[in-house]
């Protein structure tokens, strides 16, 4: 059998979300997923970012280290686990344009079946999180995913995250996600690869009966 291959398509502006990111890739790898990590790219100005401070420079930092999610990349994966941050108690402009460009292999059908997931932070209590992970589950729904989220499946989750994703709240940028939220994110990584792996051995001892 072939390695699960998981995408973990994530936006961060100023690194909590990317923590958090490597954390589910670390679970995925640890049950012998193949994962690609990619960063999705602003499509504002320089203008418009150089009003955030710091902005331009975490930016360019970030898109060094990742390459940016493509239609092949969602193609590939038996799962594809969405980071965002919230904007406004929603999904960041950022991951929803690449969702919104996966239209052309949507209309073909090659996203139904795959896992899917979900993970982000906020800046502050109450800011959002468990209303953007929520709300990105309807638009897994119309992609065709099947929709994996934690529960309380392991001892982490009685001690940070929620039972729809992995999540953080930095306090103004001022925290990092610590061991108890990346231990959530880790077994988020572990989950969706199990899952994966079980939904595609199955469907391959399907095709051979």
């Amino acid at each position: 059998m072939t390695k699960p291959k998981i995408l973990i398509a994530f936006y961060s502006r100023n690194g909590s979300t990317e923590t958090l990111a490597n954390a589910v890739a670390d679970g995925a790898r640890q049950l012998g997923a193949e994962v690609r990590l990619r960063r999705a790219r602003e499509f504002v100005t320089s203008e418009v970012m150089a009003q955030v401070l710091g902005w331009q420079e975490s930016a360019d930092k970030m898109n060094a280290l990742y390459e940016a999610p493509t239609e092949d990349d969602a193609d590939w994966a038996d799962a594809i686990v969405f980071g965002t941050p919230t904007r406004f108690g929603s999904i960041s402009s950022e991951l929803k344009a690449y969702i919104d460009s996966l239209g052309g292999i949507w209309f073909q059908g090659k996203l139904n079946g795959k896992v899917g997931s979900v993970f982000g932070s906020t800046s502050s209590k109450h800011g959002g999180n468990e209303s953007t992970l929520l709300s990105i589950y309807t638009t897994l729904a119309h992609l065709g995913l099947i929709i994996v989220p934690l529960g309380y499946a392991d001892p982490s989750m009685f001690g940070a995250g929620t039972p729809y994703g992995a999540t953080h709240v930095s306090a103004q940028d001022s925290l990092r996600p610590d061991e108890a939220h990346l231990a959530v994110a880790n077994f988020q990584g572990r989950r969706v690869t199990s899952v994966a792996r079980g939904l595609r051995d199955a469907q391959f001892i399907g095709a051979a009966v």
